[in-house]
């Protein structure tokens, strides 16, 4: 009889085992698949950056890390279909960042400047009379235009300070095509878009820097 009710038993736990296994096997896999991870990968040398430091570049930058909206303080991912509804942020379900894409242009901006020839500084190592350069993310996302065509939008705005004043503030917008339209191809665009606003912030500090370097004006006193 003990035989009997044992053989009994294996024949209703077995199908029970073997749901849960799956269950478990099923989350495993969907954890595998959500912890696919994305970066810049490493700041390949620019045309830029492989020619002799431009002299009109200032010798040092401070470059303070980049603010933004709350939702670039994390690690997902976000596409927007433009064609559908350009109002709503979709996140990757299977994809995210390696850190916040606010952590990920501050790091890639620092090493392009570096690779134009600036010492790059953070703000406690700031010196006196070393320009400060602030970045604000205004948007940072995989855009669909349609459902076959997409790119990487990288918005922001910068602004460079000299001993406490503010000498310039410029807004960038750039887009990337897409290789490929999922969180792969979005995360390839977004790196490319970021280099190519790093370097037109190169130019346009080259182009600033007789202002960084030259006393801020007298005020004028009133005639009596």
């Amino acid at each position: 009889m003990r035989t009997t009710v044992n053989q009994r038993s294996r024949r209703l736990f077995a199908p029970a085992a073997v749901a849960v296994a799956l269950l478990l096997s099923g989350c495993a896999s969907s954890e595998r698949a959500q912890n696919t991870v994305y970066d810049f990968g490493a700041p390949l040398p620019t045309a830029a950056a492989q020619a002799p430091a431009v002299a009109s570049l200032p010798s040092a930058i401070v470059v303070m890390d980049a603010t933004g909206p709350s939702a670039l303080d994390t690690e997902r991912m976000f596409y927007r279909l433009n064609y559908a509804d350009a109002l709503q942020a979709r996140t990757y379900a299977n994809a995210r960042w390696s850190a916040t894409p606010l952590n990920l242009v501050t790091a890639r901006m620092k090493a392009r400047l570096a690779q134009s020839g600036m010492k790059v500084l953070s703000a406690t190592d700031a010196a006196s009379g070393v320009p400060i350069l602030r970045i604000e993310i205004d948007d940072f996302v995989h855009a669909f235009a349609s459902a076959g065509q997409s790119s990487g939008q990288v918005m922001l705005r910068a602004s460079v300070f000299a001993d406490h004043r503010l000498v310039d503030q410029r807004s960038f917008n750039r887009s990337a095509p897409a290789p490929g339209n999922d969180a792969a191809g979005g995360a390839r665009a977004l790196a490319d878009g970021a280099d190519l606003v790093a370097a037109d912030i190169v130019a346009w500090l080259a182009a600033l820097q007789p202002r960084m370097t030259s006393p801020a004006p007298a005020p004028t006193l009133p005639r009596r």
